[in-house]
């Protein structure tokens, strides 16, 4: 229950900014629509890239707008409210509670997650479905496993975004890797454009990597080109990579932890 209340307020958290989402809300619909007259040209010369007929890639348009916030694919959220402790000195507090800190900040970020995904990722895909031919799931029980993938990918990101923030141990400054990690993360997500339209070698590789969690997986379930064990397989690379991270969190964690210095002792 601890953990809900913390993703409870992390949720309440997010939602005092009206305005910034708003503003949000109109920005992601602007790209959006941006976005989709481009796609459009490109469909209009390769019908069939990647498998995805033209109203396809203007859903993945959409799913993209609707994830860049909740995945915070440009930073933010949790980690960066850590990494800002670490530089203050404030992560000592946080080692003294009573609750582990990799759990705490992950169900920070959920929190967070969920409000973006109600706001700044509801919103414009509604105006999306307004204004232009999109592709729904066929089936209610593919609209549940869509949305069962959600909390992992944002796990994913989470951990991603966490070795980032842990490494504000070592160097103090972490505007450098969190920028590096903006860059990876926008081309391999596929949120500059379907991983699935990406050339031989480049397109194994990217489907290979965590980021692959973030947007192309889940619209892959959406659009219903993964069907069957291919969902099992989508879930399981998922899992795996959530896993790993975690793991690979605590570690680093459970190193820094050594780094910190407390006046008195």
């Amino acid at each position: 229950m601890l953990h809900v209340a913390i993703a409870t307020r992390a949720f309440r958290r997010y939602s005092t900014y009206g305005a910034a989402t708003l503003a949000g809300i109109f920005t992601n619909s602007v790209f959006g629509i941006i976005m989709c007259f481009v796609y459009v040209e490109v469909w209009n010369q390769r019908p069939d890239a990647g498998g995805y007929d033209v109203s396809d890639a203007l859903t993945y348009v959409w799913l993209g707008q609707a994830m860049l916030m909740t995945m915070a694919i440009f930073g933010g959220g949790s980690p960066d409210d850590l990494a800002t402790r670490i530089k203050s000195g404030d992560v000592a507090i946080d080692l003294y509670r009573p609750v582990g800190l990799l759990g705490w900040y992950l169900a920070a970020d959920l929190g967070r997650a969920a409000y973006h995904l109600c706001t700044r990722g509801l919103a414009p895909t509604v105006v999306g479905a307004l204004l232009f031919d999109l592709t729904f799931p066929s089936a209610p029980w593919v609209w549940l496993v869509f949305l069962a993938t959600l909390p992992i990918a944002v796990t994913v990101s989470f951990g991603l975004r966490l070795l980032i923030a842990l490494t504000t141990f070592w160097i103090f400054d972490d505007t450098g890797p969190r920028m590096m990690l903006v860059v990876l993360g926008t081309f391999f997500s596929g949120m500059t454009v379907p991983l699935v339209i990406f050339p031989g070698a480049l397109r194994d590789l990217a489907m290979a990597l965590p980021w692959a969690s973030l947007l192309q997986v889940p619209a892959d379930i959406w659009l219903g080109h993964r069907t069957g064990w291919e969902i099992v397989t989508g879930y399981g690379f998922m899992v795996a990579w959530a896993v790993a991270l975690m793991v690979a969190c605590a570690g680093v964690l459970r190193l820094a932890e050594r780094r910190v210095v407390v006046q008195g002792g």
